[in-house]
């Protein structure tokens, strides 16, 4: 049924179906961890300012390697790639499990694939992205894309909603709430050996390495640089209000619970992913560049919304409905970049585009932790919303006369 609604990608490869598993594996530990890993730095002691240093860690480690899949991606076959950033994932979440101080937390999220965002900034997206492309034609790319972040957002919302069951059972077994935080990153671990056994399993076409090319890059690079440019922007700006330090304002701000907040990101989820079906009409009726800013634009406003609510109810009333346009970019952003390179380009064009993000995102959850360690006004969400809508107004401006292949 939800390929149907998709215009049926129904040509999809074997290893195609396989990414759409491994997705939702990610998706639903992710979802788990954005909602929890506030609440666990909290019973650690650490501040605002030392939390928002976590995830920018995090977001530097992601980006890091993410770098280094741009690099090497094209000599080196994606399913080898995909199956050593399973085993870091198994690394880091064990490392959580046990890590207390500051430092270490610090270390391991720079060399580990701890995600504070509902959307995924690993290295694994580059991967999977490019794989993905090959395993569709061009008329069914955009449907895939947006499979693959239905399955996202649809997972990640039910491990968001799932995050409070380890308290659940700590509080059952008369047991500290930071052993119920180390039981989710325990869990973390296990959905990596999963994902790792599922990679193996890829196809031959897989295990080799895709090009033999001296440069990742060719004559796309100046189209890519410039798209780089602008998620940066929108990236920058995400990274004032990704979930975990949305969570740190609201847990300050109004006090509210991790059982009331799964939930919220749980309704969040589900109306991200009905976007992700909408988006695959959308772009079919205006084109993919205006889909991503006509929808993008609205959402920002709600995040003013949100950040200008008198009462919880109105804050996470406006949270949720900004969630059904939030993320409906996301699977007509990755089909348009796809779009505009050759095969060969996609794992480093994937790099290119996503790398820039993971940095732009970095930095700004300090400064957001910094600003609500000093006052329970969102600041940050405001910063967050500025910076998309000018971001918008940009890519309209800069590539709406590029078009795909399938628009032409």
């Amino acid at each position: 049924m939800i390929f149907k609604l998709l215009s049926a990608p129904t040509t999809a490869t074997a290893d195609g179906r396989k990414l759409i598993a491994t997705r939702s594996v990610r998706a639903f530990v992710d979802g788990m961890v954005y909602v929890s890993l506030p609440g666990f730095l909290l019973a650690l002691g650490l501040s605002g300012l030392q939390i928002g240093a976590v995830v920018t860690a995090s977001l530097l480690g992601s980006a890091a390697t993410t770098i280094l899949v741009g690099i090497f991606g094209h000599r080196i076959a994606p399913a080898r790639l995909l199956a050593m950033a399973a085993l870091l994932m198994t690394a880091t979440g064990v490392a959580f499990g046990f890590a207390s101080s500051f430092i270490a937390l610090l270390f391991v999220g720079v060399i580990g694939t701890m995600n504070p965002s509902a959307g995924d900034v690993s290295a694994f997206l580059t991967l999977e992205q490019a794989s993905l492309s090959a395993s569709v034609t061009d008329d069914q790319r955009t449907a895939m894309f947006a499979l693959y972040n239905l399955s996202g957002a649809l997972v990640g919302s039910i491990g968001a909603l799932c995050a409070a069951l380890p308290l659940w059972f700590v509080h059952r077994q008369q047991l500290s709430d930071l052993f119920g935080y180390r039981i989710t990153f325990f869990v973390y671990a296990f959905a990596g050996l999963i994902v790792f056994a599922i990679y193996r399993r890829m196809s031959s076409t897989s295990q080799t390495k895709p090009t033999g090319t001296k440069s990742a890059l060719g004559d796309s690079r100046r189209i890519i640089f410039k798209l780089a440019a602008l998620f940066s922007l929108d990236s920058f700006g995400g990274g004032f209000a990704v979930q975990s330090i949305f969570a740190l304002w609201i847990f300050r701000r109004f006090d509210l619970s991790i059982t009331a907040l799964g939930v919220v990101f749980f309704a969040t989820g589900i109306l991200s992913a009905i976007s992700s079906l909408l988006s695959v009409r959308i772009a079919k009726r205006i084109g993919l560049v205006r889909t991503m800013v006509f929808t993008h634009i609205p959402a920002s406003v709600l995040l003013i919304g949100v950040a200008l609510s008198p009462n919880v109810w109105l804050a996470v009333t406006l949270f949720i409905l900004r969630g059904l346009l939030s993320q409906m970019d996301v699977p007509v952003r990755v089909s348009y970049v796809m779009a505009v390179v050759q095969p060969s380009e996609r794992a480093a064009a994937a790099s290119v585009t996503n790398v820039p993000r993971s940095l732009a995102s970095a930095l700004p959850p300090i400064v957001a932790g910094w600003m609500l360690d000093h006052s329970r006004f969102a600041w940050p969400l405001l910063i967050c919303a500025a910076c998309k809508i000018i971001y918008d107004f940009l890519l309209l401006w800069q590539f709406r006369h590029i078009r795909p292949p399938e628009e032409q």
